[in-house]
């Protein structure tokens, strides 16, 4: 299907009904429905020929569709076994076009299985983009496995649910540990705020598309600093409205003076909270503070 084609609602139930299919809740499967917000999807990937491009959860192919159309060569990871023997059957003169050409213009490579299973970042060969639907379930593991591995793409152009969306995006005052992690490694924007109409079924949510751009890996810490980087976030987020100093205090295996002091080094107020931080203030957070060593409590952090 093609970003000219219909695509509507209807659309999408019919090509369900005749696959023998049917969303499936537990998957997050809400299907794109709308052809204005395929375009702008489209428009922010901007694929071209030959271009790798990775998408997880292709379902229909709706997205699929419109990238191969553009010429790029699509590696789909599809975990629902009915959606992807659909997939084959639409799509197997590209599928065969790839088996013959890999990395051609225009060619699908095909996966079946779990996304969080797969060497994400090694699917593709170097450079390549991300562009997907991404299934909302599973947003906040993909990023880290697209982000924190390399090699890295040079472009995620992703869908996902718009609070997610936000506090992907979140500027400081509202940070969270995964607003730390996606701004550490790209500059990310909302390009576009989508409705539940826009699927089917509707999900109860709306959802968004972020726009990434991660920077160059010699602007990264190296591996074992950035290890203390998330030790650090981690620990402060597991109080993430009580002030610095006290979280810190309580959650690092260090003096407290150590962290008064190392506060002041870094201008950073000791009663400020940790979702006022920028990402650079962490940074420069960690380059005081010197090895931090294991947290106090060992516990892994969530996204909260």
């Amino acid at each position: 299907m093609t970003a000219s084609a219909r695509l509507d609602p209807a659309e999408v139930r019919r090509s369900l009904r005749e696959a023998g299919l049917r969303a499936r809740h537990s998957l997050s499967q809400n299907f794109l429905a709308d052809v204005d917000v395929l375009e702008r999807i489209l428009a922010e990937a901007a694929p071209a020929p030959g271009r790798a491009i990775l998408e997880v959860g292709p379902g229909l192919g709706i997205l699929t569709g419109g990238l191969l159309d553009a010429g790029a060569a699509v590696t789909a990871v599809e975990l629902d076994r009915g959606l992807a023997a659909r997939l084959r059957e639409r799509f197997a003169a590209e599928l065969a076009r790839g088996d013959a050409d890999p990395g051609a213009p225009g060619t699908l490579r095909l996966i079946e299985g779990d996304a969080l299973d797969q060497p994400l970042t090694r699917l593709c060969p170097a450079p390549y983009d991300v562009v997907a639907n991404l299934p909302y379930h599973i947003t906040s593991p993909i990023l880290h496995r697209l982000l924190g591995e390399p090699p890295r793409p040079d472009r995620l152009v992703l869908m996902v649910q718009r609070e997610v969306a936000e506090r992907i995006a979140a500027p400081p005052g509202k940070m969270s540990y995964l607003s730390v992690f996606v701004q550490y490694h790209a500059a990310v924007r909302i390009a576009l705020r989508v409705p539940p109409a826009a699927f089917e079924p509707a999900p109860e949510v709306d959802s968004a598309i972020i726009a990434a751009e991660p920077f160059p890996s010699d602007d990264r810490l190296d591996p074992a600093a950035e290890e203390e980087l998330w030790r650090l976030v981690q620990a402060a987020f597991r109080e993430r409205r009580k002030m610095l100093h006290n979280v810190l205090t309580r959650q690092l295996a260090m003096p407290a003076e150590r962290i008064s002091a190392a506060l002041a080094e870094a201008g950073i107020d000791p009663d400020r909270r940790p979702q006022t931080l920028a990402v650079g203030e962490w940074l420069r957070l960690l380059e005081v503070l010197g090895p931090i060593g294991p947290d106090q409590r060992g516990r892994t952090a969530s996204d909260r």
